[in-house]
């Protein structure tokens, strides 16, 4: 939406018409203002341009141009229409710094630093890593999604590993051993308060909030939002956050953030989830300049993807890569650990 296009009613038979965002509505929606409804979906956007685009006719319900004020029902088909295609669409090589840590002609393993985007999307269109992934190899196979080489992602702020698949064969076999669970990942991860067992499991259903769509929220069995299992240990107590590992049985969207948010233990600095605030810990003043510069050192949530293992598509070996904590996570895991020292 960084570029307005006029659409008229009669243009919507256009063949030129590129589906942009497209969202259905839950059997919950409550009656919800379009214009509100897409700025709960689509980050990285404004109010004010939502407008527009439907102003300009960009926004069918049930294929319907509709205006801003249009309330959103329950199973209403909602999407963005552009004249323009997709930016996944419009993928451009760019030669940037990949940490790879394992390559050969099958698949490639690389660390993700915090703060790079895995693929294109609104708002970023470019600097992601499957944009550096197109200039490191040509030809990558694309995903359901066109996502070139992508067989599963973590989030922007996350880092850790990432394996990608360089041949049509690969994607297949790869994807199917994340269908059926059988690849290793784990987590570590910082998070708020003290865990009363040194280890567990947390189980119940992900899907997006009702109430605010970027967050992924746990919901009892049951119809809504999809399976989802996190194991986790303790391997470190500072005082008023607990250093732990996380072992995925089910791969969702945030799935370790909104595990932990739902059990009472949001990431550390978790912004998204409510992690950048003081959750736990005493009122003092120093104490709250102590968090600040914690987060001041970690800006962005206290989650690194440290090991990834998978069966190699074609030697039918196990490969198990590990890779280091980054320094930002590192420095605010020691101001922890000297903290929790003084206050002996």
């Amino acid at each position: 939406m960084e570029k307005e296009v006029n659409i008229s009613k009669e243009s919507l038979d256009n063949d030129d018409l590129y589906e942009h965002h497209r969202f259905v509505a839950s059997e919950g929606q409550e009656p919800l203002r379009v214009d509100k409804f897409l700025m709960n979906f689509i980050e990285n956007t404004t109010r004010n341009k939502i407008q527009q685009a439907a102003k300009s006719g960009n926004i069918l319900v049930n294929d319907i141009v509709v205006k801003p004020n249009y309330k959103v029902k329950p199973n209403d088909v909602v999407r963005l229409v552009l004249a323009y295609p997709t930016y996944e669409n419009l993928l451009v090589a760019e030669a940037m710094p990949l940490e790879i840590v394992y390559e050969d002609e099958q698949v490639l393993v690389v660390n993700k630093s915090a703060g790079m985007v895995v693929h294109p999307g609104h708002g970023n269109y470019s600097g992601t890593l499957v944009n550096g992934l197109i200039h490191h190899i040509e030809n990558l196979p694309t995903n359901s999604n066109e996502r070139p080489g992508l067989v599963h992602r973590i989030d922007k702020d996350t880092s850790g590993l990432l394996v990608v698949a360089k041949t049509e064969f690969a994607m297949a076999h790869l994807s199917k051993q994340f269908f059926d669970r059988t690849t290793e990942r784990r987590y570590i991860a910082l998070v708020w308060g003290n865990l009363e067992q040194d280890s567990g499991t947390i189980t119940g259903h992900i899907g997006r909030s009702f109430k605010n769509r970027l967050q992924m929220d746990v919901f009892p069995e049951g119809d809504y939002g999809k399976h989802a299992v996190t194991h986790y240990k303790v391997l470190e107590r500072f005082s008023y956050v607990t250093l732990v590992e996380c072992k995925l049985e089910t791969g969702r969207t945030h799935q370790i953030r909104a595990h932990f948010k739902h059990i009472g233990h949001t990431l550390f600095n978790d912004e998204r989830y409510g992690g950048e605030r003081i959750l736990k810990g005493t009122t003092f003043t120093k104490y709250k300049q102590f968090v600040d510069n914690c987060f001041k050192v970690l800006p962005r949530q206290a989650l690194h993807a440290k090991t990834l293992g998978f069966t190699h598509p074609t030697t039918g070996d196990f490969l198990q890569f590990n890779s280091k904590i980054p320094e930002d996570m590192q420095l605010c895991i020691e101001k922890w650990s000297v903290y929790t020292v003084n206050q002996k």
